[in-house]
């Protein structure tokens, strides 16, 4: 493939990536503060228990297989047919021992609402479990006009049935139903735009040959939601629902800026990077233009959205949830070192790693709950804080391993992401300082998002920024 196909290719998946996840995120926002004035922290931490078990089925019925169809060379017919009958039974067995465990799963939280609240949210994954070959399919073929499309008209179906039923007092089954919604309205449309059906002929051969990359893949992302959701398990655990849901709720608003810098990037880094995998000069030399990326949105996006926490919160979802502003502004500092972890496992799956990264997500998972679990007698905070400082101290271990696949050292990442970490400190001080005399929270908080958008970009501009000229390029392109 010429080197200028593969670039407009990469440009074309982010800028309908980071359209996707900005239109998502407006949306989120609007619905996430309807819903959140409506509901107590107590609806969201109820529903917020149930996210290991939803995580952790979806991850069994992909089973890595949804990976393993982007990353392979060529993809028949048969692949996607084995890939959804499979995910589709899974999917159905899930469903079925869930079902029967929700008694299991309320006695152990504590709230016997959860026995009918799990047998309905659970039929997300139900329905989920038959989209895994289409959406690998869309992605195959980076389809990211259409993928765009599924994402956002779920999004609005599902958010304007969540904000119907708060508003006619349904309470927390609100946020289940728009939960459910969105997975049905989202696997309808992504048949509609693939036009692939599958047939009766189920062949085990392709399975065979996709899972000595797909059970690594499977068994790290069974680790990742764990560790995901560590403390909606602890919380739920050994705090009331309040806290859970003031977690949940900090958690939301930062996966917001987190979605919109990772969803841009994302569907298009594996198959760019698995395109030039036979070049390893010209993967390092893609891989650090993205990383240069990455850093240019994340670092400002997510310490920016830190800056601006309280007045989010008291403005989007009134002061009755204050509490959440501490965790969302550590978590937002997690969110911004996290895309540059995922480009590095990314690094390694293209180049057919996946026992490496199994083996780093498995010890990752491990010693950061040990550490949350010696933080827990010292509250949400502190847990919180602990889960940050691990997860940035193990980019170096993730660093380790790619270096040895593409050959790049610690001061050439150092070199890519320093200065947009540096300018956007400093700018987010200048800011603070700047307005920390207006007293009125809506001046303010325009304020703060006026003043540090205009000196980032001032900065980039007058430090000749290459990735900064060349976005502006392709947005102007766009608009011609």
């Amino acid at each position: 493939m010429a080197e200028q196909t593969l670039k407009e290719k990469t440009a074309k998946g982010l800028f309908w990536g980071g359209l996707n996840t900005g239109i998502q995120q407006i949306l989120n926002v609007v619905f996430g503060v309807f819903l959140a004035r409506l509901l107590s922290p107590g609806d969201y931490g109820l529903v917020g228990m149930l996210g290991v078990f939803m995580g952790i089925a979806t991850v069994l019925f992909d089973s890595g297989f949804g990976l393993a169809l982007i990353n392979r060379k060529e993809v028949k017919h048969d692949d996607y047919n084995s890939v959804f009958w499979f995910s589709f039974l899974v999917g159905v067995i899930c469903y079925v021992v869930l079902f029967f465990s929700a008694p299991l799963i309320a006695d152990f939280f504590g709230h016997i609402e959860l026995i009918d609240l799990s047998r309905i949210l659970f039929l997300w994954f139900l329905i989920g479990s038959t989209s895994v070959a289409p959406s690998a399919m869309l992605m195959k073929k980076m389809m990211f006009k259409e993928r765009a499309k599924v994402d956002i008209c779920a999004m609005i179906f599902s958010g304007v049935v969540g904000v119907v039923l708060a508003i006619k007092g349904f309470a927390y089954w609100g946020i289940v139903i728009q939960t459910v919604a969105n997975s049905l309205v989202g696997t309808v449309l992504r048949w509609y735009y693939v036009s692939w059906h599958p047939t009766l002929t189920f062949k085990i051969a392709p399975l065979k040959e996709m899972y000595v990359f797909g059970i690594k893949v499977f068994l790290t992302n069974v680790f990742s939601q764990i560790n995901a959701n560590i403390f909606s398990i602890l919380l739920g655990r050994f705090y009331k629902p309040e806290q859970v849901g003031y977690y949940t709720q900090g958690n939301k608003w930062m996966n917001m800026g987190y979605s919109f810098v990772w969803n841009m990037i994302g569907g298009v880094s594996l198959p760019v990077l698995t395109e030039v995998v036979a070049d390893v000069k010209r993967q390092q030399n893609v891989f650090r233009k993205m990383l240069r990326f990455v850093s240019f949105i994340s670092f400002p996006s997510m310490l920016g959205l830190a800056l601006v926490a309280q007045e989010l919160i008291v403005i989007g979802v009134s002061d009755k949830w204050l509490p959440c502003v501490p965790i969302m502004q550590l978590l937002c500092v997690w969110g911004a070192v996290a895309p540059i972890g995922n480009l590095y496992s990314h690094v390694l799956l293209s180049h057919g790693k996946s026992e490496l990264y199994l083996y780093c997500t498995i010890f990752l998972g491990v010693f950061q709950l040990i550490v949350v679990i010696c933080m827990l007698p010292f509250g949400v905070y502190y847990m919180v804080l602990a889960f940050v400082v691990v997860n940035i101290l193990w980019l170096f271990v993730w660093h380790y391993f790619v270096n040895k696949c593409i050959e790049v050292h610690v001061l050439d990442v150092l070199k890519d992401v320093l200065p947009f970490f540096s300018i956007t400190i400093a700018i987010l001080g200048v800011t603070y300082f700047i307005t920390k005399s207006i007293e009125n929270i809506y001046m303010l908080f325009i304020s703060k998002v006026i003043v540090a958008v205009f000196l980032y970009c001032m900065s980039m501009y007058l430090s000749n920024s290459v990735i900064f000229k060349e976005s502006i390029s392709f947005l102007l392109k766009k608009n011609n």
